[in-house]
């Protein structure tokens, strides 16, 4: 468990003349970033103030830009200018009618290659931290091959990857209880221990958060009787736009992340089905970037981060904010992160672009030879071509041995059955860049 905070007094005042300019850029600072109790009471050095006397005054701030999200239990948060400059940021870069499209190539067919394996990321990273154990090489053949899962981790990505096509397909229908059901119907099916759960809420109160080690509970749910009515108002939240207060969209989609997660309305899948409907609301919204972008590869790299945004929150009253600064730093690592994806793809295929000019080279074989210009001294066959180009072994043996045919290539005998493709003593003379300029 994390340490607990002291308990913001209401009646406490803070006099703005009794703070120093100091321990008023100190609390600014602690605002700024959202920084819990545990993390404030190392911060009162030179402020004059306790440690208790600082929390309480970042408290006090943080209260006067208060925005209430969800009447039962209180949640809120407190707006701060690095939410909305990241808000911002996102409006820019999420849309389409900001430029966006500037960062993909022209052709349909290599954005559609980017986006089957962004959602093949997503998939991956959303079942692996909720315990599917595979590796990102088996787990993407698997995709890419269209074959059936062995076991239930493969089970858990091959439905993660179903359901953000689903979702993607149908953003424009609204949030009903029985969608909301399918999903995780969808995500679920054939995963958990009681297949009857699936695609249904729990009908007890006997699921809680802890940790699965040491038994410590950090979590109790609403009671279950209360899950119908939090299904109804959900849907509200997400089908409308209409309320007393403006929150915007991004920061609306992450309170749906938090809500499933908080409410925990099923027996198990619970993450993965906040975490599609979160990309589902920003779909839904326009940002269209957002299927492009690989969230839960974020969150798996920092996943104590993402369980203490948790807890802080209901820890602290039920502040939001703590979840909402970490997952808006997420979304920006994770943009920037295709950002170089994609520079690095570009500069891909303006290479195989040029090896093109060798003449009578496909596009698949010319990205062969980038692979090997690119890769130096590797072995590949057939399999290792057919899983990457989602093509069938005799389509990937022909491209090689059209290149081995031009001399590019060279077959060598890996073992009594088995061939493989290595570069040939000519391949630096037949494919230099400035040769085919």
């Amino acid at each position: 468990m994390i340490e607990q905070a002291p308990a913001y007094r209401k009646e406490y005042s803070s006099d703005s003349c009794r703070l120093s300019d100091f321990a008023k850029e100190r609390i600014k600072d602690i605002n700024e970033r959202y920084l819990y109790w545990s993390d404030v009471k190392y911060r009162a050095d030179g402020t004059g103030l306790s440690a208790e006397e600082l929390w309480q005054s970042v408290k006090y701030f943080r209260e006067m830009k208060n925005v209430p999200v969800w009447h039962e239990f209180g949640l809120h948060f407190s707006l701060n200018n690095s939410m909305q400059r990241l808000c911002q940021k996102f409006d820019m870069n999420f849309g389409g009618s900001w430029g966006a499209m500037r960062l993909f190539p022209a052709d349909k067919e290599n954005q559609e290659l980017y986006l089957i394996s962004s959602i093949m990321e997503e998939a991956i990273s959303s079942s692996q931290m909720e315990g599917a154990a595979t590796t990102r090489k088996v787990a993407k053949e698997m995709l890419r091959k269209k074959s059936a899962p062995r076991d239930r981790s493969q089970r858990m990505i091959l439905n993660n990857y179903r359901t953000i096509q689903f979702i993607a397909e149908n953003k424009d229908r609204p949030l009903t209880k029985e969608l909301l059901l399918q999903v995780h119907a969808l995500m679920t099916a054939g995963t958990l221990d009681d297949e009857s759960m699936s695609g249904h809420l729990r009908d007890n109160d006997d699921i809680v958060v802890g940790n699965g080690i040491t038994g410590e509970v950090v979590h109790r749910p609403p009671s279950y009787v209360k899950l119908d009515g939090f299904v109804g108002n959900l849907c509200k939240f997400f089908n409308s736009t209409d309320s007393d207060t403006f929150i915007h969209p991004i920061i609306r989609a992450l309170v749906v992340h938090f809500l499933i997660a908080y409410y925990h309305p099923f027996v198990d899948g619970n993450g993965r089905t906040a975490r599609a409907l979160f990309y589902w609301y920003m779909l839904k919204e326009n940002y269209w970037l957002t299927q492009y972008l690989s969230i839960s590869r974020i969150i798996y790299k920092t996943k104590a981060k993402y369980e203490n945004s948790f807890l802080y929150t209901e820890s602290d009253s039920n502040d939001i904010g703590y979840f909402i600064t970490y997952n808006l730093d997420v979304l920006s690592k994770a943009f920037d992160g295709l950002k170089r994806y994609l520079q690095k793809k570009q500069a891909e295929q303006r290479r195989k672009d040029r090896f093109m000019h060798i003449g009578n080279v496909s596009p698949q074989q010319a990205e062969i030879i980038r692979m090997f210009y690119d890769e130096g001294d590797i072995t590949l066959q057939a399999k290792d071509i057919a899983g990457r180009f989602g093509v069938s072994r005799v389509a990937a043996k022909g491209y090689l041995d059209a290149l081995a045919g031009k001399g590019i290539l060279e077959r060598i005998k890996l073992d009594g059955r088995t061939h493989g493709f290595i570069k040939s003593k000519n391949f630096n003379e037949l494919t230099s860049l400035d040769t085919v300029d």
